[in-house]
């Protein structure tokens, strides 16, 4: 099989499809089969052992666009299906241009996060789907119609697959497989990770994108009413400015680290180094953060929204709280360090809670799809 993944962020960018996209590729070529990529990046991309062709973000919108959707077309016509995790228009636009079928991960909705970015709308997932207004509509129209053409559309939470059937898709194509836990390298000690991250006492770790949606925010006020615990931030996005500038008239700049981006075995070693992750986002899907806080056995202190209540189990693998809420979070945080025996009996709970979620066991679900949709 020859496949053809399309993804709009790819390392170094931070974030889950940045992740997903590589994994799955290398998982493909492992297995034999071509593999081509598509993405936007800034530079060229880091090279793999297939290709990475890419769009310079720096080119204007509509040129970028144009871009991608051109080497979409002429990836696919050299593949017999294409593979998009984000970038879904122009991926659908491309691969009907070639004639090839087309299976999509969805991992929010795009009309949603573009009026968010554009400031726009300042509300949850849930409550845009009641917003109407002509470019909404516009939006969400041809949104719909690239869904539409896919051959299979996956959903990594059954929270999102409600909200793409409230679009009209078909149910027997749209289905939900859970983003996959990564394998995990052989770490060092909990205790030899601290010293090599200078981390001492109570410590929570958050890795993702700095952005409203992560509501850090949130943590940092939360924080600072509870003394003694600290909070090491990996990654960097629009808001990182003001969340350090926060930090500092909280009285927190020595409570509060921000590391800038990591690559994911980084992530994954400052999650182990630590007591608890941390999201107190204000909504998600399936944030592949939780799962691999999980599978190197840290629980995970989070915001019940989205997806996250499918795999952080309130009380078993971790700590659940109402979004936006720092009072909540606060409590929560309090109690997670108030003694050794909740600490203890979510952390012995967090590896094993993820353990069916292995790549092999997502991408050959995924892989099977491909080789199906391929089919003449």
């Amino acid at each position: 099989m020859r496949a053809l993944v399309v993804s709009g962020i790819w390392p170094p960018d931070p974030g889950g499809p940045a992740s997903h996209a590589p994994a799955l590729a290398d998982f493909l070529a492992d297995r034999g089969h071509a593999v081509e990529v598509v993405t936007t990046a800034s530079r060229p991309p880091a090279a793999r052992d297939y290709p990475v062709r890419w769009a310079s973000r720096r080119l204007p919108a509509g040129l970028r666009h144009a871009r991608c959707i051109a080497l979409v077309r002429s990836g696919a016509a050299r593949s017999d299906v294409v593979y998009a995790t984000s970038m879904v228009r122009r991926a659908a636009l491309g691969s009907r241009l070639a004639r090839r079928p087309l299976v999509v991960k969805l991992v929010s909705d795009e009309v949603f996060e573009r009026a968010r970015r554009s400031g726009r709308f300042g509300g949850t997932l849930d409550e845009f789907q009641r917003v109407g207004g002509a470019r909404n509509r516009v939006l969400r129209a041809t949104r719909t119609a690239a869904l539409t053409g896919a051959a299979h559309v996956f959903c990594p939470s059954a929270y999102l697959r409600d909200v793409a059937l409230g679009w009209g898709l078909e149910p027997e194509r749209v289905s939900v497989l859970p983003n996959p836990a990564p394998e995990i390298p052989s770490l060092p000690s909990r205790e030899e990770l601290r010293a090599e991250l200078a981390l001492d006492g109570a410590v929570l770790a958050f890795a993702g994108r700095l952005g409203p949606q992560k509501g850090l925010e949130v943590a940092l006020a939360a924080l600072s009413s509870v003394p003694e615990v600290t909070l090491t931030v990996a990654g960097d996005g629009p808001d990182r400015g003001a969340l350090e500038r926060r930090a500092s008239e909280l009285g927190l700049v020595e409570r509060v680290r921000f590391l800038g981006p990591l690559p994911r075995e980084g992530v994954l070693r400052l999650f182990g180094a630590a007591d608890a992750s941390l999201l107190p986002s204000a909504w998600e899907n399936f944030p592949h953060t939780v799962v691999e806080a999980l599978a190197v056995g840290t629980p995970v202190i989070a915001s019940a929204v989205g997806g996250v209540p499918e795999v952080v189990r309130d009380g078993e693998n971790g700590l659940l709280v109402p979004p936006g809420n720092p009072d909540a979070l606060a409590a929560a945080i309090r109690r997670f360090f108030a003694g050794d025996e909740l600490r203890r009996t979510l952390a012995d709970a967090a590896a094993a809670s993820v353990a069916s979620y292995t790549e092999e066991a997502v991408f050959s679900q995924i892989e099977k799809k491909l080789a199906e949709a391929a089919r003449p």
